[in-house]
């Protein structure tokens, strides 16, 4: 049975560093009021030249190098982003003539911070179904470009970052991607948003004035939902597979706050040891984050051939998923 096997894995981080001691203005003692909150010591963010894409393209050609194959034999690209280089063209077309991957059909997809795992599961759908052969999939997001920075409780959280995977089709039994489940319920599409953006509510001079062009988040209910729902995706895609939870070897999570992990590790049973976690050095980096985490720790060794590992992403839609690895 065909399914999608990574290959190879890459980062495009941006070279700026930017502390907890840059928010002094917002509180007091910065360092301790973001880190004892969120696990948050620091983030990355572009510089005001540089787009989603430039990041996007770091990663790739770092995914390709790693995977030691050319542009060219890519079939498939599928970036995860919400926050495109412009509302059109996709961002994923500037990536495919920046790496020279001519023979590849590209597309954008947005469910916000879940925007990698989505996008990852489209891409296996591709391989699985025979119309594609090797697939790029990339997580990148620069919040940093749409963050209001007089809101002390969204802006300190967030970073610019991009990671990619290269998937290869693959026969072999229980490897690579095994189980996927993917949700959103619409209903919590409020919660999470950039109220003036598109043709909802188009940008003026007057929602500019009123900052309706930057990131809105309703932090307590999104923090409830995401406690509710990385417990039941657990289960979900466990019992998808047969196996308990004690059965896997590691656990990627969106890397959003490390308070949502610890109460999910209580709820759930599971040692805050198995969750793989880079929070603290890139903050919540959005459809980044998932990617990065794997590939830190695919890089690193920490993951090893033969391991089991569920990839778990959450975000504005609202939208969860997950997709359990062999890898």
């Amino acid at each position: 049975m065909r399914h999608a096997h990574i290959i190879g894995s890459g980062a495009g981080i941006p070279e700026r560093i930017v502390g907890n001691d840059f928010f002094s203005y917002l509180v007091d003692d910065p360092d301790e009021w973001i880190s004892s909150r969120t696990g948050i010591r620091e983030r990355r963010f572009v510089k005001p030249e540089e787009s989603t894409s430039d990041l996007a393209v770091r990663a790739a050609r770092a995914a390709l190098e790693n995977a030691g194959i050319t542009a060219a034999e890519i079939d498939c690209i599928v970036v995860g982003t919400s926050t495109p280089d412009m509302i059109l063209p996709a961002t994923a077309c500037m990536v495919q003539k920046e790496i020279g991957a001519q023979n590849a059909f590209a597309f954008d997809l947005n469910s916000v911070c879940g925007s990698f795992v989505f996008a990852l599961d489209t891409a296996d759908s591709f391989i699985r179904a025979g119309k594609a052969r090797t697939a790029l999939v990339i997580g990148a997001d620069t919040y940093s470009k749409i963050l209001d920075f007089n809101d002390k409780t969204t802006c300190p959280l967030f970073g610019d970052g991009a990671a990619a995977v290269v998937l290869r089709v693959t026969d072999q039994p229980d490897t690579g991607i095994l189980h996927s489940f993917i949700r959103t319920d619409g209903n919590g599409w409020p919660l999470i948003q950039v109220p003036s953006s598109g043709s909802r509510k188009p940008i003026t001079a007057e929602t500019i004035a009123a900052k309706e062009n930057t990131f809105y988040m309703s932090g307590k209910p999104v923090y409830v939902f995401a406690t509710e729902a990385i417990p039941e995706l657990i289960k979900t895609v466990c019992d998808m597979a047969g196996i308990t939870p004690a059965d896997l070897d590691w656990l990627i999570p969106h890397q959003a706050n490390l308070r949502i992990l610890d109460a999910v590790s209580k709820k759930h049973d599971i040692p805050k040891e198995k969750f793989l976690v880079n929070l603290q050095k890139y903050g919540n980096t959005a459809a980044a984050s998932v990617a990065l985490a794997l590939d830190e720790f695919r890089r690193n060794g920490t993951i090893k051939p033969g391991q089991l590992v569920l990839v778990m992403g959450f975000g504005g839609g609202l939208s969860w998923g997950g997709l359990l690895v062999r890898f």
